[in-house]
């Protein structure tokens, strides 16, 4: 067995469901996509984007001297299907359970120390969407799958329902083969977004996505934008829902990524008037934390406030 197969072979067995190797390498056209996508503002608020752009593009700046990229997806996939009532809001599919920062880094630690021990006098540095890397663009180049227009991942095996995460070293692997781009002349994702977030086909502009103004944006929302929101108070899946590929979704193995029962369809009333100790409680260990309490307030009063707009308009 060659250490590449060794890594993918223990990579499986550690639970991660795909695994493919990329050159480390600049990414080129990616550059010249991420720095026009910055121009254009389409980051938002989101200013770290725009630092360590080099470090982005090439990771031979964070390792020097790498020569391979290994890039890993997690299912997340779980059966459980919403049916919010008018006084109920809907949360993002990937926040249903543990925070995937916590599990899908345990894993990826552990590969990276049984890389270590198999080829000591490697370099290397792992991260889960936690560094100035693209994972999406190594993903791609590592045949995981390839970059909808949506800009998510998707998979033959899993839909676009995977988390990512990559281990950048200076070990020399056998690269796998890009995908190709299976989207077709499908526009369903485009054709869904209600805030014409995509209003270009691999192009997502995050002043408009639900998902950035639910979990990312701080302060106020445009009410022109909060009243397409559609119940949801914590991220958006509407563009994954409508995907065709998505209907050969597996559902995963893993219970950490499980539902919680309060994270679906939570009644809007009690998120509204939520404590800083309920909402610590109810989120521990859980991704709607990063939207914070006010955030969460914010957004859960924004979809009631719709609701009783509907109301009044029947």
């Amino acid at each position: 067995m060659t250490l590449t197969e060794q890594i993918k072979s223990k990579a499986l067995e550690l639970g991660i469901h795909k695994v493919g190797i990329a050159k480390a390498e600049a990414l080129s056209s990616e550059s010249v996509y991420l720095k026009e996508w910055l121009n254009r503002g389409n980051h938002a608020s989101m200013q770290w984007i725009e630092k360590n752009v080099e470090r982005r593009v090439d990771p031979r700046e964070i390792v020097p001297k790498a020569k391979s990229v290994i890039s890993v997806a997690v299912n997340y996939y779980t059966s459980t299907e919403h049916h919010p009532a008018a006084d109920e809001g809907k949360i993002s599919r990937y926040a249903w359970g543990d925070d995937y920062h916590i599990h899908v880094t345990k894993r990826i630690q552990l590969l990276f120390e049984s890389i270590k021990q198999w080829a000591p006098e490697s370099e290397g540095r792992y991260y889960v969407d936690t560094g100035p890397v693209m994972e999406k663009a190594w993903a791609a180049r590592a045949g995981l799958g390839w970059q909808g227009k949506h800009t998510n991942i998707i998979t033959k095996e899993y839909g676009s329902w995977v988390f990512l995460g990559e281990i950048i070293t200076t070990l020399e692997l056998d690269a796998d083969n890009v995908m190709e781009d299976l989207c077709g002349t499908c526009t369903a994702c485009i054709d869904a977004c209600p805030t014409d977030a995509i209003h270009d086909p691999y192009i997502v502009d995050s002043n408009k996505c639900i998902s950035y103004l639910t979990i990312e944006h701080r302060g106020e929302i445009a009410k022109s934008l909060g009243k397409d929101f559609h119940q949801w108070i914590y991220g958006c899946d509407i563009c994954q829902d409508v995907c065709p590929w998505n209907k050969f979704q597996r559902t995963t193995d893993q219970n950490e990524f499980s539902a919680r029962v309060h994270n679906i369809d939570p009644k809007l009333t009690e998120l509204i008037d939520i404590s800083q100790k309920e909402f610590s409680l109810r989120f521990k260990n859980s991704p709607v934390k990063r939207t914070k309490r006010e955030g969460i307030i914010r957004n859960a009063t924004i979809v009631h406030n719709n609701t009783l707009t509907d109301q009044i308009i029947i």
